[in-house]
């Protein structure tokens, strides 16, 4: 294994025992992972040891940077094996793959918790201590006679589909806050998706929730009917996380593999009432256009406007007159969404050159996921806001979000283009902290690159030792502001391996949970997984629960 290097330029509500009912009636899971707390006041839970900030959404905000700038507790001078390690960890019923969510000081009858709420596979919700590790509720999101959906004769989700998105939470919705959920479950009526709203505090469902999520559009492509094309929800998994925005829960849909008939699909609902507010399709008149991501949601900015990057599909080379594909496919796009006007429109988009090329050899964009940089002003002076992203073909792509490129058949149109300069393909998202954009692509190296004057560096500015074997690795940032920067980063191994690096300096690795033999491990490693730090902890999603570390005698 070779060395990192540093290259020049670096200049909960207290519940009794009994499961809460919800999902139609459907009672808890009957597979127990743990004791329930007994029937009473709970005991006190021990003081956090930090403040904690939220985390309510898949990679802490909106702009899907990955960062908490609020954390005090850990800093490089104690995240090393002597001082800081696993502290618990937390078996549930499934898989996770959602990134567990955060709640600080959540007032509950008893006083006020931090909650860590984690959804598994096997379509339960979790509320736990997230300072105690003990578990305040479960919920099953199954109705009567289901169970969680079967893979659909693909591997990508196994051995069960149920939970997959990174929930997202509203701290101000119903009387305590609400947790979205969506769940796929089959049953003796078929197979369904749909989305729940979940009281922070106990569960319960919210709004006369659930909804089953349903959708038609104007098209002739896969799956379409009379000149509509028909949303099956035995076709799709909802594998990117939840986007909340301007009161609206939008879900964005993948595939499953490649089994047609399948296309692309934005469905938003009004998170007070769980009515369908809009939907979009990507590839309406063609197949494919779908949203894998490997997990990301969609990123969205402040003027309410959705960014993501579309898988392999159809894409028209020949264009209307405003540049658009002439029968409004958008396959292996980034993308651009407006939702100003209470509908879902393509507002600009870039394709490559060799679009076609790559959706027919399956070396698409939607591989990854999509990254807003703040407001950097270029070297001339002018403010540009900017988006990111990578997929399989190993580039970045750097989008003007106000002036996106299009599509030309001879060459790119773009504010920039790295290319070839990830060492593999990107099945994770990349995080930003500092002036610094992290990438762990598959088989190589997480790496740093600079931002200066609104442009990328060239080539990595610092890498870890270390290599992430597939699907490389999704870094998340711990900091105080711009100081005691630590970059977390998962290692989908087994066991899972959990690291953390010096965000100046990647070479630096600071701490990993292989340094004192077995003391720190936490269960097998799974694709797609996002760290959470908050409260001067970080939590990590495995095949069977999360493992916590923290500073140790704390």
């Amino acid at each position: 294994m070779r060395k990192g290097r540093v290259f020049a330029g670096l200049i909960i509500l207290v519940l009794t025992g009994a499961m809460v009912r919800c999902g139609g009636g459907a009672s808890g899971s009957g597979s127990d992972p743990g004791p329930s707390p007994s029937p009473g006041p709970a005991p006190s839970p021990p003081p956090s040891t930090a403040p904690a900030a939220d985390v309510l959404t898949y990679h802490n905000d909106n702009a899907r940077t990955g960062q908490n700038l609020q954390e005090t507790a850990l800093t490089p001078a104690n995240v090393n094996v002597s001082s800081f390690g696993k502290i618990f960890a937390l078996t549930v019923d499934g898989k996770v793959d959602a990134q567990p969510l955060y709640v600080a000081q959540l007032a509950l009858s008893g006083g006020t918790r931090n909650v860590l709420y984690v959804a598994s596979e096997h379509n339960s919700v979790y509320a736990f201590d997230a300072d105690a590790g003990t578990k305040l509720w479960q919920v099953s999101l199954l109705a009567p006679g289901e169970t969680a959906s079967d893979t659909r004769n693909c591997n990508q989700v196994e051995p069960e589909i149920g939970i997959t998105a990174t929930p997202v939470i509203d701290r101000s919705a119903g009387p305590h806050g609400t947790i979205y959920v969506v769940a796929m479950s089959k049953g003796p009526s078929g197979y369904h998706q749909r989305l729940h709203a979940l009281d922070l505090a106990s569960g319960a469902e919210q709004f006369n929730g659930p909804v089953d999520i349903a959708a038609s559009y104007p098209g002739t492509g896969d799956n379409s009917s009379g000149g509509k094309v028909i949303f099956d929800p035995k076709q799709y998994k909802e594998r990117p996380g939840l986007l909340l925005l301007n009161g609206v829960v939008y879900t964005t849909w993948s595939s499953h593999c490649d089994i047609r008939p399948y296309t692309g699909w934005v469905i938003g609902y009004t998170a007070s009432t769980l009515q369908q507010a809009s939907v979009l399709n990507m590839a309406p008149n063609g197949e494919g256009g779908s949203f894998w991501n490997s997990g990301a949601a969609p990123a969205a900015d402040s003027a309410g406007n959705i960014f993501q990057l579309v898988a392999n599909g159809s894409f028209e080379t020949t264009l209307d007159a405003n540049g658009f594909p002439s029968r409004q496919d958008f396959g292996n796009a980034f993308i651009k969404i407006a939702t100003a006007s209470g509908q879902l429109t393509v507002a600009d988009y870039f394709d490559m050159f060799n679009t076609l090329s790559e959706s027919s050899i399956d070396n698409d964009l939607g591989s990854g996921g999509a990254l807003l940089l703040p407001d950097l002003k270029d070297a001339g002076g002018a403010m540009r806001h900017l988006a990111l992203g990578a997929g399989k073909d190993h580039t970045i792509y750097v989008v003007d979000r106000d002036n996106m490129g299009k599509f030309n058949g001879s060459r790119n149109n773009i504010y920039q283009q790295l290319t070839h300069v990830l060492p593999g393909a990107e099945f994770a998202m990349p995080a930003y902290f500092d002036g610094l954009v992290y990438f762990g692509s598959v088989g190589g190296p997480l790496q740093a690159y600079q931002v200066a004057n609104a442009k990328l560096s060239p080539a990595a500015v610092s890498e870890t030792g270390q290599f992430f074997r597939y699907p490389g690795t999704t870094p998340a940032i711990s900091a105080n502001g711009t100081s005691n920067g630590i970059v977390w980063a998962a290692e989908n191994s087994n066991p899972a391996v959990l690291h953390a690096y010096d965000a100046r300096d990647l070479s630096h690795e600071l701490y990993n949970s292989d340094q004192a033999g077995s003391r720190d491990h936490f269960g097998a490693g799974n694709k797609f997984i996002t760290p959470t730090i908050s409260g001067g902890k970080v939590y990590v999603g495995t095949t069977n629960g999360v493992g916590a570390f923290g500073l140790l005698g704390k």
